[in-house]
């Protein structure tokens, strides 16, 4: 797999976290892979084969060629059918908000056409995105897609702005009651404000940005034991810390170690 990631435009770089592709040589073997939460709404574009999708009963899906993932509250288990070829825009916590035609909440866990979101001019993009010949284009094209959506800068709160800065630099080790008070905001105001423009809860965020720098730890082997790994994610002890792991990989640490080093450190060890 070859995955590489590239920089917004300056003037959607509130917005946007960045761009990534990953590509798949004929030779290589399709593998089932764990996508862990990690705060981010992206929207994808398949130019090679489609991927499936598995869902909570075992059945699954094949999902759309071009979509819009919102926000993930559990693992995302999906099977490349062919060779992989996929450009994304991986969107900042709070980023997405002023593109969108749908509530944010409403995307959870969910792969939205570009279609449904965008309606004539989604299937335009698509083709556009689809049929251009490099990364540069597929960029060039998307960004000017997305400026000619960004009609109001005022759409960006300053409030969960702030907030999402503060629980990304303490790797989300904060509580709710202290982030508000940081903040000065009423909790409850601030929770009605992360619903509406992120599509999770402070809490959830912060749950899942310090799994995110606790993985990153795992993946880059800075660890002694999986207590000390507990200990630098300030979980309360070694069950806790396994039990967050569980609930976002559906696995122990030992287990997504072992399963799914390869395909993880390409989104996890790089960006």
């Amino acid at each position: 797999m070859n995955y590489q990631t590239f920089e917004p435009n300056k003037n959607l770089n509130t917005f946007i976290k960045c761009y990534w592709t990953l590509e798949s040589s004929k030779e290589e073997k399709n593998h089932r892979q764990t996508i862990v939460p990690d705060g981010c709404i992206e929207m994808i574009f398949h130019y090679g084969d489609l991927y499936s999708q598995y869902l909570e009963n075992g059945d699954s899906t094949t999902q759309p060629r071009c979509f819009v993932i919102g926000q993930l509250t559990r693992p995302l288990i999906i099977e490349p059918t062919g060779i992989t070829g996929i450009f994304s825009v991986r969107f900042h916590p709070d980023g997405f908000l002023p593109f969108t035609t749908l509530p944010i909440k409403d995307l959870e866990n969910t792969a939205v056409s570009l279609e449904k979101l965008f309606g004539k001019i989604g299937q335009e993009i698509e083709l556009k995105i689809l049929n251009a010949d490099s990364t540069s284009e597929r960029i060039n094209h998307i960004e000017t897609f997305l400026l000619s959506r960004l009609t109001d800068i005022q759409t960006v709160d300053r409030i969960v702005k702030s907030t999402v800065d503060t629980i990304l630099t303490a790797n989300g080790q904060f509580s709710v009651d202290e982030l508000s008070k940081q903040i000065n905001i009423n909790r409850r105001q601030l929770e009605r404000k992360f619903s509406t423009i992120i599509g999770l809860s402070p809490k959830q965020l912060s749950k899942t940005v310090r799994l995110q720098a606790t993985l990153k730890m795992l993946l880059n082997n800075k660890y002694t034991s999986l207590t000390s790994l507990a200990y630098e994610g300030d979980y309360y002890d070694q069950a806790h810390f396994i039990k967050d792991f569980k609930e976002f990989t559906s696995l122990t640490p030992k287990e997504f170690y072992s399963n799914n080093l390869k395909m993880s450190s390409l989104f996890y060890g790089t960006d």
